[in-house]
């Protein structure tokens, strides 16, 4: 498929398949969530993965080359194609809060994102089953959330101006480096600062509830999807340097009011400069 085609593409076609995909992955992840014989490695990475997290992306994989043989694939498990510069790719996260899974914590969720050939996010759904939750957008359609057996309702950020009215969320204090003292100061001047962590910080941004999350050190599979969800409900997704897109290699949501200024209060460098 040739960027030429971006335009005519239908959407909403493949937002209806990446929610059909999340209702798989779903079937899936609470059948395995708290179970006592749950099988658990560890990645070269460090990080845990579950048999859990490599039977959603196995399906979703084999979903997608069924009802999409033209379009590319980038998963955490299993890898990526080659990106030619000219197809859609979809990027999937199977668990993401895998930590959170293990514990018996209900933050975790399932993200799937397709991505047109100039690199923008066209399509997301994030799926948190467990918190009975589901956030899904495409392009030019608004962002929605689902709770339980509700119809599906529009979202949008909050209204909040001012840094001093603002609600922070993040994941912890790791990965920060140089930035670590001036995000420091950043969560003194907000209005209530919470450590929710993960997926569910950027969705409650897009919900209107908090104004910015920010997490230091992310990769597309963990933000493709939020980058959607953010910007349809009227926010703005970039990296912590400001560049937009889920492609920095760090996540900043904001009600887009406040996004320029949280990231000029976090480029200080080491010697407290601008």
């Amino acid at each position: 498929m040739t960027s030429e085609s971006t335009a005519s593409r239908d959407y909403s076609a493949d937002l209806a398949l990446a929610l059909k995909m999340a209702e798989i992955s779903d079937e899936i992840t609470l059948a395995r969530f708290e179970s006592l014989d749950l099988r658990i490695e560890t990645k070269p990475d460090n990080t845990p993965v579950t048999d859990a997290d490599r039977t959603v992306e196995k399906k979703i994989r084999e979903l997608i080359a069924t009802q999409r043989p033209q379009d590319l694939f980038i998963g955490e498990e299993f890898g990526k194609d080659e990106l030619d510069g000219k197809s859609h790719y979809w990027v999937v996260d199977p668990i993401d809060g895998t930590k959170n899974f293990l514990r018996g914590v209900p933050t975790w969720g399932t993200l799937i994102a397709l991505i047109d050939p100039e690199n923008n996010s066209a399509v997301g759904v994030v799926s948190a089953p467990a918190l009975f939750r589901r956030w899904f957008a495409a392009r030019g359609s608004g962002a929605f959330r689902t709770v339980g057996n509700r119809n599906p309702e529009k979202i949008h950020v909050s209204e909040v101006k001012r840094i001093s009215d603002a609600s922070l969320s993040y994941s912890d204090l790791l990965g920060w480096g140089e930035r670590y003292t001036p995000f420091l100061d950043l969560q003194q001047e907000v209005n209530r600062v919470r450590g929710l962590g993960d997926f569910w910080s950027h969705m409650l941004v897009a919900e209107g509830a908090v104004e910015i999350a920010i997490e230091p050190k992310l990769a597309i599979w963990d933000m493709a999807a939020l980058d959607i969800i953010v910007k349809e409900a009227g926010g703005r997704f970039s990296s912590t340097d400001g560049v937009d897109g889920p492609h920095g290699g760090s996540g900043l949501s904001t009600n887009g009011y406040l996004h320029e200024e949280v990231v000029n209060r976090l480029k200080t460098n080491l010697n407290g400069n601008e």
